[in-house]
C-alpha cells in the first residue's frame, strides 16, 4: 500500500517559496508542451527518449532530469484519457457483434458525449524521485527534517525545512518513508510504502450508511458526530454553497469538509469487524438538477477514506444496491415508503421506530435478496410490501393477509 502526507512550506522564506513557484510554472509549461506532442501520437511511450526530450529541450530552463520527469508525467496523462474511450470502443464493438443494438446505441450516445479533449494542465504537481530529492531527518536544525533539491535546472538548489504532523507521524511507525515527493506551491507531498494487511477471517459484518449531516452510521450503533467547534457535514456544505466557486474562501472550505470527513471517518471502529458493507451509489447527480447545497456532497470522497480505512484494518468491502434500505423497517422487514420522514423512521406496521440512517444500516448489514427491475418499477413500496433475509421466514404472524410480494 502506498499512503501519502503533506507537510506545509510555511516554514520557507518569500526566496525559496518564489523559487518553487517558478520551477513549478515551467515544469507545468513543459508538461503541456508534451501533451500537446503525445495527443498526435499514436503509440505513446512511457519512457521518454531523446527523440521526444530533444524536441523540448531548447525551449526551456529546467534540466534534462526535470523534462525527463514531465514528460513521463504527460504520457501517464494522456494515455489515461485515450484508455478510457478505448475500452468504451472496445465494448461497444462487442455489444454490436454479439447483436445487442440498443446497448449499444446507449454506449454510442456516452462516447458521443463524453469525447476525448486535452487535460488542464494548470493542477499538475511535479512528481520529483530520488534524483532530486534528498530528505534529512536526523538534523541539528530547531525543524524536524530538511527537503533538498537539486538537479532542477538552472544551477536550482532549494533547501526547505519542514515540521512533522501526526499522519505523518503515524505512517512513519506504519510504514517506508519514499524518497519521491509531489511538490506544490505551498505543500509537499510526501509517500510511504505500507506492507499489505491479510483479510480478517474472524470478526462480525456491519453495515455503514453515509449521509449529509451524519458522515458515516454504522449498523453497531457507530455514528458520525459534530466536532468541537460544533460543525458536521451539512453546515459546512452550506458555509461552500455561499462562496463563490474558485475563490480562496471556496478553497477554505473545501479543505475544511475534507478534514472533517477524514476526522470523522478516523473516529470509525474496526477492530472486531471482517467485514463492511456500503451501498452502491453512483452517478447520483448524473443528469439530475440539484441545489448547490446537494452539489457539495462528495459521496466518493466519502467512500474513498472508508476503503482506505478497511484496506489498512485487513477489513473486507462489499457494495449492496440502495434501493429501499432507508424505507425497509429493520426489525419486521416491511418496506414502505411512508416509514421514513426525514431522519426518523418509524414502522406504518409494527411501530418500530428509530433514527433513519441507524434503521437503515442495519438493513444495508443483513443477506436481503435483490429486488430486480420490474418489482422496482411496480412502486410496491407505496402500499407496502415484505422483503426479509434469505432463508429466513417472515416473523410478523399475520403477514400472509398484508402481503403484496414475499421473499424468502
Amino acid at each position: 500500500m502506498i499512503r501519502s502526507s503533506k507537510i506545509s512550506l510555511k516554514f520557507s522564506n518569500t526566496n525559496k517559496l518564489n523559487k518553487i513557484n517558478n520551477f513549478i510554472l515551467e515544469y507545468r509549461n513543459v508538461v503541456e508542451k508534451f501533451v500537446d506532442i503525445f495527443w498526435e501520437t499514436k503509440d505513446i511511450p512511457k519512457l521518454m527518449s531523446k527523440e521526444y526530450t530533444n524536441k523540448i529541450k531548447n525551449e526551456t530552463w529546467i534540466s534534462a532530469r526535470s523534462i525527463q520527469s514531465a514528460g513521463k508525467q504527460a504520457s501517464a496523462i494522456v494515455r489515461g484519457i485515450k484508455k478510457k474511450n478505448k475500452q468504451r470502443l472496445f465494448i461497444y464493438n462487442k455489444l454490436n457483434s454479439e447483436g445487442q443494438f440498443k446497448k449499444a446505441q446507449k454506449l454510442k450516445k456516452i462516447i458521443d458525449k463524453n469525447k476525448e479533449t486535452k487535460p488542464i494542465i494548470s493542477t499538475v504537481h511535479p512528481e520529483l524521485d530520488s534524483r532530486f530529492v534528498k530528505i534529512d531527518l536526523n538534523n541539528q536544525t530547531s525543524f524536524d527534517g530538511w527537503l533538498h533539491l537539486s538537479s532542477l535546472g538552472n544551477k536550482l538548489k532549494i533547501d526547505i525545512p519542514f515540521k512533522k504532523t501526526k499522519p505523518f507521524n503515524k505512517l512513519m511507525e506504519k510504514g517506508k518513508l519514499k524518497p519521491g515527493i509531489k511538490l506544490s506551491k505551498n505543500k509537499i507531498y510526501f509517500n510511504f510504502e505500507i506492507s499489505d494487511i491479510p483479510k480478517k477471517k474472524e470478526g462480525k459484518t456491519i453495515g455503514i450508511d453515509i449521509g449529509i449531516n451524519k458522515v458515516f452510521t454504522s449498523s453497531d450503533n457507530q455514528m458520525g458526530k459534530e466536532d468541537k467547534d460544533g460543525w458536521n457535514l451539512s453546515k459546512i456544505q452550506k458555509k461552500l454553497s455561499r462562496r463563490k466557486k474558485g475563490s480562496k474562501g471556496f478553497g477554505r472550505a473545501q479543505e475544511h469538509r475534507k478534514n472533517y470527513i477524514y476526522w470523522s471517518l478516523n473516529q470509525l471502529e474496526l477492530k472486531n469487524v471482517k467485514k463492511v458493507k456500503l451501498e452502491n451509489i453512483k452517478h447520483l447527480r448524473k443528469n439530475k438538477r440539484t441545489s448547490r447545497f446537494m452539489k457539495h456532497w462528495t459521496y466518493p470522497l466519502i467512500f474513498a477514506k472508508l476503503s482506505s480505512l478497511c484496506e489498512e484494518s485487513g477489513v473486507q468491502i462489499s457494495y449492496i444496491n440502495s434501493t429501499y434500505t432507508s424505507q425497509r423497517c429493520s426489525q419486521c422487514g416491511w418496506v414502505r415508503k411512508t416509514n421514513r420522514k426525514e431522519s426518523q423512521f418509524k414502522c406504518t406496521l409494527c411501530g418500530f421506530a428509530s433514527d433513519a440512517d441507524l434503521n437503515a444500516s442495519k438493513n444495508i448489514s443483513l443477506n436481503l435478496p435483490a429486488i430486480n427491475k420490474e418489482k422496482r418499477l411496480s412502486k410496491s413500496n407505496r402500499t407496502g410490501f415484505y422483503w426479509n433475509e434469505i432463508d429466513k421466514k417472515c416473523i410478523v404472524p399475520y403477514s400472509q393477509k398484508l402481503i403484496s410480494y414475499f421473499y424468502i
